[in-house]
């Protein structure tokens, strides 16, 4: 379990650091494109060097949606839970770093890459487009990782998914769909990224708790009842705890 918790750590704090860091240290040179890329990216080759050790999660709302599809137990999620906010923390305090004086990089999103509405969209707005690109995220993790799924491909389409997701989101919200990777930053960033940050806490939680309950629909219309389940894991490996 250390060693699936450490994983867990240093997935989140990689996809905090480069992802998050993309907007923070190039979104002008970039664009939106280049970041939901790094997003895309980082996920994809965490799949594979990851996966086979925790599933790849590095994302509470993925934990959430893979335990109540019974991939894990609960004492499990809670240790990937704090594993993900832990890293997620790290990383936001790395990038804080970069943009003090110590680093002297310019913070290109003017927030340390935190997730906010404004004049894109509403606080409504933002809490229902979190529900559902955060329903597409754990709706095809579950899927891909589930019993029906072809092995070996699952990484690739986990994160060309969180690719469009990004390119969905990254103009209205900044894209969260992962509390850990929203509590990180916003912790750094200021008391008005604080005060905003339950939000994120809060809606993608409730889309991965929505894709979980949808996923066995569609798990049982491809009549694999009864096959071994490897949820969680997108390398299509079963690793023991």
């Amino acid at each position: 379990m250390g060693r699936k918790a450490g994983a867990e750590f240093l997935g989140t704090f990689l996809l905090v650091f480069f992802a998050v860091g993309a907007a923070v240290f190039g979104i002008d040179k970039i664009g939106a494109l280049g970041v939901a890329f790094a997003f895309g990216l980082v996920l994809l080759a965490l799949a594979y060097s990851i996966g086979p050790v925790s599933g790849c999660h590095v994302n509470p709302a993925v934990t959430l949606g893979v335990l109540l599809r019974k991939g894990v137990t609960g004492q499990e999620a809670l240790t990937y839970w704090l594993a993900q906010f832990a890293g997620g923390i790290a990383g936001g305090a790395a990038l804080k770093l970069m943009t003090s004086g110590f680093g002297n990089v310019t913070d290109q999103t003017g927030g340390l890459g935190t997730n906010d509405w404004g004049p894109s969209i509403s606080s409504g707005g933002a809490f229902v487009l979190e529900i559902v690109l955060t329903f597409l995220l754990v709706f095809v993790v579950l899927l891909v990782t589930g019993r029906a799924a072809a092995p070996g491909f699952a990484g690739l389409a986990i994160g060309l998914v969180l690719t469009v997701i990004h390119l969905v989101g990254i103009p209205l919200d900044g894209t969260s769909v992962n509390p850990a990777r929203s509590f990180g930053p916003a912790l750094f960033a200021g008391s008005h990224a604080m005060s905003h940050v339950w939000l994120f806490l809060v809606a993608p939680l409730i889309g991965g708790a929505l894709a979980a309950f949808a996923a066995p629909l569609f798990e049982t219309a491809a009549g694999v009842e009864g096959a071994p389940s490897r949820h969680g894991d997108p390398t299509g490996a079963n690793v023991p705890a």
